[in-house]
């Protein structure tokens, strides 16, 4: 085994493998022998494309080239294709329009042409028994712009299948709709809808309609929900009993409709699902024959199981995260991984747990001696409390650091900010690792997974409660000799990113940091961002425009005078959700006062990298940047980053001190 600086080591995974032969996994649907999932395929600019695995093993795409299967509804998308029998439908990228395809013939659209490009969008599609009738959510844009946030009305509509009526309105008149599923027999529709300023993990209310032959609603029933009361996932059991999961208790717990507001039917501090960040979640499904089976978090894990008499059968597999859970007759279909197997579509034989690999994300396997796998760790923060991380140490089996040395440690500030770490394989983190550097991936309070009260830790408080939180993880893990305290790195992309930028700003703890596509001006993001998330940083930092000092102490740009260390921008130059500005803005303050730093944005790209060049171009230049800065010289080729302000970094003592 070579010795050898931590950072420095070489390791066979490479950015390539990041996107070579790499493709996203989501949303799988099933029509009898059938099994569909989406692709999301960097390698063709990040087109997404709805793949169909057949009976005899058979796969093969269903979109022809020049069609992308994703809707632009909330802008984050999710669900928006459907199966029934032979016959396909998607929302086509291009012109968000859905069209439909049959077996051997052609794409053709099924929905009318709007009169402004792109103002009509359609998403979470559920398609009636006999598949006549399609229910979906429909987000319209008058002004063409996911900006004129005043003039976008969500509805629920229903259209025939072949395009032969336009849509019409089932449900309207609230801020938001999402996940309208139909009864069995078609005779009913259940919804969820909320208003601004609530985002739907605050408060959501679930009806349900009884529905005409030709998808004309009645009067709708309250089922439950409230504005302090998420609920999500409604799904109807074959027996035609509405369930839905409800984080009245605390926890996103199960519930069967009964005429009053609903019962628990397995009670558990756990969480039985997640935020609605993308459209389509599927957490729970039912057997052929009723049976329910779910999967939940519990400390951080996660698991499988099946319902039974008010108490769960764990069921004992290969996996420990799931998603998109999908029953085909007794068996389930979902997108599952664990530490050491990227994300895959399984299909799971119930009750032993057996699973049949129908796709991997990556055909490529990992040796497991370069991968670091996560150990939970529960550190002290603010306030008395504790909060969550997954800790990964570097790995490489062909090396190891010098005795007398520590490991640089970067820090990754998930988006959302109401999402969640996840301990499936994740070759971005391990392209850190088994390179020498220590990564802490954080849970920080606000975080999905731990109950309603540790998400509310970040009400009224983003740019504080996450910047302690990953600011403590490393400084905890530097207190346990674990890294080296004067070689904290942070990165994050989005409302990660924001976290990122507050933490080099507001804190002193860290050495440099990487800003993906990250919030520099909150004020801005109230002011610009889509309808979605127009009112979110109202229960984040304070309602807008009357909080408007706070947003300004919360926001980097406007006190880059204590910002103290280098940092490299990211940015898609087409991004809807942190437009351009803000980057660019950040980087003129950062030119200003002379500290180094690199700002790269990438044509053609919007709010995430889809593009396999960049993404292979942002890891290496993010690995690159840290080595100038925190002083290790990265065994890699890579093509060298222009940095501004370059001189501050060779006077310094090669990013050791801090």
């Amino acid at each position: 085994m070579t010795v050898a600086r931590y950072g420095s080591w070489r390791s066979p995974i490479t950015s390539t493998w990041l996107v070579e032969a790499v493709v996203g996994l989501s949303s799988p649907l099933v029509s009898e022998a059938t099994v569909a999932w989406t692709e999301s395929r960097p390698s063709e600019g990040g087109r997404q494309v709805l793949v169909r695995r057949t009976a005899d093993g058979q796969v093969a795409d269903v979109l022809p080239e020049g069609y992308s299967a994703r809707t632009l509804v909330h802008e984050y998308g999710g669900l928006c294709t459907a199966i029934a029998g032979s016959a396909a439908l998607f929302s086509n990228y291009s012109d968000q329009r859905v069209w439909r395809i049959d077996l051997g013939g052609a794409p053709r659209p099924v929905t009318p042409e709007p009169t402004v490009p792109l103002a009509d969008r359609y998403a979470d599609f559920c398609i009636s028994p006999d598949g006549q009738w399609v229910v979906a959510i429909r987000e319209r844009h008058p002004g063409g712009s996911p900006e004129d946030v005043r003039y976008v009305v969500n509805d629920v509509v229903a259209f025939p299948a072949d395009g032969s009526a336009a849509p019409h309105t089932v449900a309207g008149g609230r801020d938001f709709f999402s996940a309208p599923r139909l009864s069995p027999d078609a005779r009913q529709l259940a919804w969820l809808a909320w208003d601004h300023p609530n985002m739907p993990w605050d408060g959501t209310e679930l009806f349900v309609a009884d529905l005409s032959p030709g998808m004309e609603p009645g009067p709708p029933r309250l089922v439950a929900g409230a504005v302090d009361e998420s609920v999500t996932q409604p799904r109807w059991s074959p027996g035609a009993v509405l369930h839905f999961l409800s984080d009245r208790t605390g926890w996103w717990n199960v519930y069967a409709d009964d005429g009053d507001g609903g019962r628990p039917l397995c009670p558990r501090d756990a969480e039985f699902g997640g935020p609605d960040w993308v459209f389509g979640q599927s957490s729970y499904t039912f057997l052929a024959d009723g049976r329910l089976v779910v999967t939940w978090s519990e400390r951080g894990q996660g698991h499988i199981g099946e319902v039974r008499a008010g108490g769960l059968r764990e069921i004992a597999t290969p996996y420990d995260a799931f998603s998109g859970l999908v029953a085909q007759g007794d068996d389930v279909v979902a997108v599952a991984g664990s530490p050491t197997e990227s994300p895959t579509v399984v299909r799971i034989t119930l009750p032993d747990g057996s699973a049949e690999i129908l796709k991997r994300s990556r055909e490529r396997i990992v040796d497991p001696g370069y991968v670091s796998v996560p150990r939970p760790i529960e550190f002290p923060t603010g306030g008395g409390l504790s909060a969550h991380a997954l800790f990964y140490p570097p790995v490489n089996r062909d090396f190891e650091g010098p005795h007398d040395e520590k490991p640089p440690l970067v820090v990754m500030s998930h988006g959302g900010p109401t999402a969640a770490t996840s301990s499936v394989l994740n070759l971005t983190l391990q392209y850190f690792t088994s390179r020498g550097l220590a990564v802490v991936d954080v849970n920080y309070g606000g975080s999905t997974g731990y109950g309603r009260a540790y998400r509310q830790r970040l009400c009224d408080q983003w740019g504080t409660v996450d910047v302690d939180d990953c600011a403590n993880a490393a400084l905890w893990l530097a207190d346990q000799g674990q890294v080296d305290r004067r070689r904290l790195a942070i990165r994050g992309g989005s409302a990660g990113g924001y976290t990122t930028l507050a933490a080099l700003t507001f804190r002193d703890v860290f050495a440099v940091g990487a800003s993906h596509y990250g919030v520099a001006d909150a004020a801005a993001l109230a002011r610009e961002t889509h309808k979605f998330e127009s009112r979110y940083l109202d229960g984040l930092i304070g309602p807008w425009p009357e909080a408007e000092a706070l947003y300004a102490e919360r926001s980097p740009i406007h006190h880059t005078d204590r910002l103290n260390c280098p940092l490299i921008l990211f940015q898609g130059a087409e991004d809807k959700v942190v437009p351009p500005d803000q980057a660019i803005t950040m980087a003129d303050a950062l030119k200003a006062k002379g500290l180094p730093f690199a700002l790269m944005i990438f044509d053609g790209e919007q709010h995430g990298f889809r593009k396999a060049e960049t993404i292979t171009r942002v890891i290496e230049a993010e690995l690159w940047f840290y080595g100038r800065v925190l002083g290790f010289e990265p065994a890699d080729t890579t093509e060298p980053v222009p940095i501004e302000n370059e001189a501050a970094l060779e006077s310094g003592t090669d990013g050791l001190e801090h």
